[in-house]
């Protein structure tokens, strides 16, 4: 019996999340570092919107990463134990590697910043597009997306649990393919509110700037072992880790292996650590025999002190 630690990405984000943590010192201690590190009062924004300002992607990602952090150093302040296994979904997976000692906060903050920015600039504003599947299978979804990209891109980004698959690229494509998916039988398609396709190939001209970045970066080797997303793979060198991050910039997200391969090694509970519940929610509908539990407040966390 052993616990792993997941981190959200962006989505998870609202006005007001990290007052659920209580007056606690070491929270706000982490925002100020972030803040210190890009010269924005990250704590405002979070604490006082306004909301559309919070959910620019520039801001969204490193307001995620700090509140991650937060949530995790809470935890070990509390005299929570280590985790067997971390991995974050998206953007998460900086947090994770916060936590495994692989980045430094400091220089994380600013890095998930320039891989906002550059993933913006990888596609023009309205160019691009996502929407969520519900209730198809893969299959019948990789299908609808080749049927529908027409000569633009379209295609699955996010396998998040089990018929529930989020598709991105060209507007048009994605719009084509949305109701190839209703056809196929999906139960519901929805577009999501967001600057751009994150996670598909539109976005590799992106990984030329992380990659450039992530080169003067000094990455360690991980102290807690962490599942990538772009290869669901443990990686310990850190040029090994630098590729996954950079490729993971422009490809699927595969959280439903990632859980079901911390359950493979033996982990019957994973923690959601930071403001949200999205990821606890999913875990069940990834893999039998795995509890999802959200650390997404002071109480929650004292709760759950006891697992190891």
């Amino acid at each position: 019996m052993s616990f792993a630690f997941v981190f959200p990405g962006q989505g998870s984000q609202s006005v007001g999340m990290m007052a659920t943590y209580g007056d606690a010192a070491v929270v706000r201690a982490t925002f100020d570092e972030a803040s210190a590190a890009l010269g924005d009062d990250l704590w405002a924004l979070v604490a006082d919107g306004p909301a559309e300002a919070l959910a620019q992607t520039v801001n969204t990602q490193p307001v995620m990463l700090a509140a991650g952090i937060a949530a995790w150093r809470l935890w070990r302040e509390k005299g929570g134990r280590l985790p067997a296994l971390v991995a974050g979904h998206s953007l998460g997976e900086y947090s994770a590697l916060v936590a495994a000692g692989v980045l430094e906060f400091k220089h994380a903050v600013p890095l998930v910043r320039l891989r906002a920015a550059a993933m913006q600039e990888a596609v023009p504003l309205g160019t691009g597009a996502m929407a969520a599947v519900l209730g198809l299978d893969d299959a019948g979804i990789v299908t609808a997306c080749a049927e529908a990209a027409q000569g633009e891109i379209v295609e699955p980004v996010n396998f998040n649990a089990s018929g529930q698959t989020v598709i991105a690229g060209h507007k048009g494509a994605v719009e084509r393919a949305m109701a190839a998916c209703k056809a196929g039988g999906a139960k519901m398609v929805k577009a999501l509110p967001v600057s751009a396709p994150f996670h598909s190939s539109l976005i590799r001209p992106a990984a030329v700037k992380l990659a450039a970045r992530l080169g003067e970066l000094e990455l360690k080797t991980p102290t807690i072992p962490v599942i990538n997303n772009v290869d669901v793979a443990i990686e310990h060198e850190p040029a090994r880790i630098r590729d996954a991050l950079v490729r993971q910039a422009y490809n699927p997200v595969r959280w439903v292996e990632t859980i079901q391969k911390m359950a493979a090694s033996g982990v019957t509970t994973v923690a959601e650590c930071g403001p949200g519940k999205v990821l606890a929610g999913l875990t069940k509908r990834c893999a039998d025999g795995v509890a999802g539990i959200a650390l997404a407040d002071a109480a929650a966390i004292d709760a759950n002190l006891g697992l190891e």
